[in-house]
């Protein structure tokens, strides 16, 4: 009983930290995009940013947006 009632605390943080983790996340992508959009080179500024989660989600960011990049150039071409 006393196992359980140690269990439900610590699996209500859990979940409230993968949904931070996931705004932080989305966040993080949504500057990348931006500096896409203003046609900032995006492997410089994941190369420049320090190590940690900012530059984990900046780098699988950087690879899917060339990904959409390619895929629309492709699209366009007959």
């Amino acid at each position: 009983m006393a196992q359980e009632q140690q269990q439900q605390p610590v699996a209500g943080l859990m979940a409230w930290l993968q949904r931070w983790n996931f705004i932080e996340r989305a966040r993080l992508e949504r500057e990348l995009w931006d500096a896409f959009e203003r046609g900032e080179p995006i492997e410089q500024l994941v190369e420049d940013c320090a190590p940690g989660f900012r530059r984990d989600v900046w780098s699988t960011t950087a690879v899917r947006i060339r990904r959409i990049e390619r895929t629309m150039r492709d699209q366009q071409q007959p």
